[in-house]
């Protein structure tokens, strides 16, 4: 059995500015919907990494999947067919975008 997902990344950095926001990031996001049974976690983390590189987002919560896909099984052969595969639906420029981070991870 997998252990639980916890987060506090909302209350740490909006919970006072923005408390509502941190209980659905903290809660129900990665509280509840991290936590459900029915994917397993590799499995959710590859859907996140192609659903960020799909809208173009290449920040810091892209390099945090990324890290949380390996953490989580995801190997330096998945990631690279996962890009790729998604490079074809989601456009070039965003799989070059997605393997320079990608690369830098699976480095360490």
């Amino acid at each position: 059995m997998q252990e639980p997902i916890k987060q506090t990344a909302g209350r740490d950095q909006l919970g006072e500015f923005a408390p509502a926001f941190a209980h659905l990031n903290d809660d129900v996001l990665f509280g509840e919907v991290w936590n459900e049974p029915v994917l397993d976690v590799k499995t959710k983390c590859i859907i996140t990494v192609v659903s960020l590189m799909a809208s173009g987002i290449t920040d810091a919560s892209l390099v945090h999947h990324l890290q949380n896909a390996k953490a989580h099984g995801v190997t330096k052969e998945e990631i690279a067919a996962i890009i790729t595969h998604a490079t074809m639906y989601v456009g070039w420029p965003k799989g070059w975008a997605v393997f320079r981070l990608a690369k830098e991870v699976w480095t360490d």
